[in-house]
C-alpha cells in the first residue's frame, strides 16, 4: 500500500487507511520503533493487559486453571513462568 507524507501544523504525518487500522488492531496510543527499514507503528503493550478478559472468561466457564497465552512482555517470559 502506498502512502504520503502530508504537512500536518508544524509536524508532519501519514493518513492510515481505516480498514488498514482495524485489521491491524492498532488504536489510542501507539509506540513508534525506527528500524533500519523505517518506523514501526505498535500498540502500547501493557502488562497482564488481557488478564481482565481471562478472568471474565474463567468466571463465565468456572473454571479455575487460567488460560495458557504466551507472556507479552519480558519480564513476563522470564519472572512470570508457569
Amino acid at each position: 500500500m502506498k502512502a504520503q507524507i502530508i504537512q500536518i501544523g508544524n509536524s508532519q504525518g501519514i493518513r492510515i487507511p481505516k480498514t488498514l487500522l482495524e485489521d491491524s488492531g492498532v488504536a489510542g496510543d501507539v509506540e513508534l520503533e525506527l528500524h533500519p527499514d523505517g518506523i514501526l507503528i505498535r500498540n502500547i503493550s501493557t502488562p497482564r493487559g488481557n488478564w481482565d478478559k481471562i478472568f471474565s472468561s474463567l468466571a463465565e466457564t468456572d473454571e479455575d486453571i487460567a488460560i495458557d497465552t504466551p507472556a507479552s512482555t519480558t519480564f513476563e517470559k522470564k519472572e512470570w513462568q508457569w
